[in-house]
């Protein structure tokens, strides 16, 4: 039999606007943006503040000893290193903090820590070191070593009066 139309039952026509396709192309589009999304500018943390070779005297240096936040420096045989990443140690309430913003040469020497092998008259000429014996002399020369590997040489110390003393 046939009927007047002439038509089989047909199929259900699948519309590109169904839902799942509309997921889908969400979906397509979401991952399309975050691939290609604008990202942020990358930026690298500040760099240290440039360090400047100075000459220091006993004067000047004293004030570097790492209170109030700023930075610990210490002299070894006239040379001045930048121990401030060694602040646990060397800075306050550190067990070398008698060392800060001074010449450590002779207490390194003697392998002591105490306030008497630290020169007391800022204006007095500098620790010559010509009374060490060889033993002192290493212990000196491993503590020099162990300072150059370690922290950066910011500036030279010299007694007050000296030519290359900085002017007040």
């Amino acid at each position: 039999m046939e009927t007047a139309d002439n038509s089989a039952p047909q199929a259900e026509v699948m519309s590109i606007a169904s839902p799942i396709n509309l997921i889908l192309v969400s979906l397509f589009g979401v991952l399309v943006y975050w691939h290609f999304r604008p990202k942020a500018p990358i930026t690298l943390p500040r760099p240290p503040p440039p360090t400047v070779f100075k000459t220091y005297t006993p004067k000047t240096l004293i004030e570097f000893n790492g209170e109030e936040g700023r930075p610990v420096y210490l002299s070894v045989r006239g040379r001045v290193f930048d121990v401030t990443p060694g602040r646990n140690f060397y800075g306050p309430g550190g067990p070398y903090e008698n060392f800060a913003g001074r010449d450590a040469s002779r207490g390194l020497a003697f392998q002591s820590f105490d306030e008497e092998m630290l020169t007391k008259d800022l204006s007095a000429p500098l620790d010559d070191l010509k009374d060490l014996d060889a033993e002192q002399l290493e212990n000196l020369q491993s503590w020099e070593d162990r300072f150059t590997e370690k922290y950066l040489v910011v500036g030279k110390l010299v007694a007050e009066g000296d030519p290359e003393a900085p002017k007040s």
